[in-house]
């Protein structure tokens, strides 16, 4: 994988309403391995604010990390069968939020890394909803296509 790559993000929840919300981002982002973990950079801006939040993801085949830094700030920890907390630091407020991660699936070919994780998402100690994060890398030089 080269480090100049695009990075598709899809988060679903799935809430007790069985209303299903899904966000999808494709940005461009810097890519290396160390020390067989994986890790992505990049930076997003939120809608009706001039302050960039910067972007860590760590993964590997058990794990998968989250960190922002700038206008939100929180690292979530995802680890198999295990449930994390974490305070999400928000412009609005602070939200205490637990991860209980069912399963971390990571499939890697040439130009291509695919990243799944099902995770129940609390706020506050409350179930809120069944969740799942989908994320692509793909060399920048390939373009987007049919991510």
């Amino acid at each position: 994988m080269t480090k100049e790559i695009f990075l598709l993000l899809k988060g679903l929840q799935i809430e007790q309403s069985e209303d299903a919300q899904e966000l999808e981002t494709i940005t461009p982002a810097d890519y290396y391995r160390k020390d067989d973990k994986h890790y992505v950079i990049y930076e997003e801006m939120m809608e009706g604010f001039t302050d960039v939040t910067k972007n860590l993801i760590k993964f590997c085949d058990t794990s998968f990390e989250v960190r922002k830094k700038g206008l939100i700030n929180v690292h979530m920890v995802f680890e198999e069968n295990k449930k994390n907390i974490t305070s999400y630091m928000t412009p609005y407020g602070n939200i205490l939020i637990g991860l209980d991660t069912e399963s971390i699936l990571v499939e890697e070919k040439e130009n291509q890394i695919r990243v799944q994780v099902d995770y129940i998402l609390e706020a506050n100690y409350q179930y809120l909803a069944d969740c799942r994060i989908e994320m692509e890398l793909r060399p920048r030089e390939k373009g987007i296509g049919l991510m």
